[in-house]
C-alpha cells in the first residue's frame, strides 16, 4: 500500500468516525449541554429513528423520506416525554437520570416484546468505490457531510432564528425571559423536541449500516455523552472540537489494536481531557477569549 493510500485510508476513517461521534452528540448537545438534563434515553430516541425509518423504507418511501419520518416521529415522542415527565424535574437532576433510565427500560423491553429481537434492515445506498486494495462506502462520506451539515444548521437555528435566541435566554434566566413575556414551556417542550428529533435523525441516517435490534441505541449513548462532556457547555464551541479530537484517538487506536481500543481510548481520553479542562474545549475556548 503507497502513501497516498495511507493517507486516504486514516482520512477515511476520521471521517467515519468524526461523523458517529458527532451525530450521536448532537441531540444529547441540545438536551444535556443546554438544558441540563441527563436523558439517558438518548439511545432510545435513536432506536426510535431508525426503526421508524426501516418502516417506512419496507412500505415503500424512499430513504430521505424515510429519515424525514423517523426525525418526526422522535421529535413527536420527544414532546410527550417533555410534557409528560420532564417538564416536573427541571430542578431535580437526580430524578431525571432515573426517569430516563426508566423510559429507556419502557422502550427497550416495550420494542422487543412488540416488534422482536430484530427488524429487518435497510440497504445501504450509493454502492462503495476502490483506492488501492481496498474499497469504501460512498455512504460514510455521505454520514460525513450529514454531520458538517447538522452542525451548521444548528448553529443557524440557535443563533440566527428568533427561537434560538428565545431558547438560549430561556435556558439561561428562564425567570427574566419569563418576565419579558415569553412561553418558556412552550421553548423547553420546542427545544427538547429538536434535541429528541435530532437523535431520531442519526438513527435514520445509521439504519443502512447497522443490525436493527432494541438494546442499538447503547451503541451510540457512551460516545455521545463522552463527546458532550469533553465539549463543555457551549454546544457549538464545543462538540465539533470534541469530536474532531475523539475521532483522531478512535480512528488511530482501532487501528492499530481494533474496535475495544478505540472505545478504551476514548474513555482515556476523557479522564485526561476533564482533568486538565474541567469545563470541557468550549470552556476553555470561552476563557482565553476574555
Amino acid at each position: 500500500m503507497d502513501i497516498a493510500t495511507h493517507v486516504f485510508s486514516a482520512l477515511y476513517q476520521f471521517g467515519d468516525a468524526f461523523a458517529f461521534l458527532v451525530l450521536s452528540a448532537c441531540g444529547l448537545a441540545v438536551i444535556f449541554g443546554m438544558m441540563g438534563v441527563i436523558n439517558l434515553a438518548h439511545g432510545e430516541f435513536i432506536m426510535c429513528g431508525a426503526y421508524v425509518t426501516a418502516a417506512t423504507v419496507h412500505a415503500g418511501l424512499p430513504l430521505p423520506l424515510g429519515i424525514l419520518a423517523g426525525t418526526l416521529v422522535s421529535a413527536l415522542v420527544g414532546v410527550v416525554v417533555e410534557l409528560a415527565v420532564i417538564r416536573h424535574l427541571y430542578d431535580r437532576p437526580l430524578d431525571t437520570i432515573v426517569a430516563t433510565w426508566g423510559l429507556s427500560l419502557i422502550a427497550t423491553q416495550g420494542t422487543l416484546i412488540m416488534v422482536g429481537s430484530t427488524m429487518a434492515g435497510v440497504g445501504t445506498p450509493f454502492g462503495s468505490f476502490q483506492v488501492g486494495d481496498y474499497s469504501y462506502s460512498i455512504y460514510r462520506i455521505v454520514l460525513f457531510c450529514a454531520a458538517l451539515g447538522v452542525l451548521a444548521a444548528l448553529y443557524a437555528l440557535f443563533n440566527w432564528t428568533r427561537f434560538g435566541v428565545l431558547a438560549r435566554a430561556t435556558i439561561q434566566v428562564p425567570h427574566m425571559a419569563a418576565a419579558l413575556g415569553v412561553d418558556t414551556r412552550l421553548i423547553y417542550s420546542l427545544t427538547f423536541a429538536c434535541g429528541a428529533g435530532l437523535a431520531g435523525l442519526v438513527g435514520g441516517l445509521y439504519a443502512p449500516t447497522m443490525t436493527l435490534v432494541p438494546t442499538m441505541g447503547a451503541t451510540f449513548i457512551m460516545e455521545a455523552f463522552v463527546t458532550v462532556v469533553i465539549g463543555g457547555a457551549d454546544v457549538f464551541l464545543g462538540t465539533a472540537p470534541a469530536g474532531g479530537v475523539l475521532a483522531v484517538v478512535k480512528s488511530v487506536m482501532t487501528s492499530w489494536q481494533g474496535q475495544l481500543f478505540g472505545q478504551i481510548g476514548l474513555l482515556v481520553a476523557v479522564i485526561i481531557v476533564v482533568r486538565v479542562l474541567p469545563k470541557g474545549i468550549s470552556g476553555f475556548v470561552l476563557r482565553e477569549r476574555t
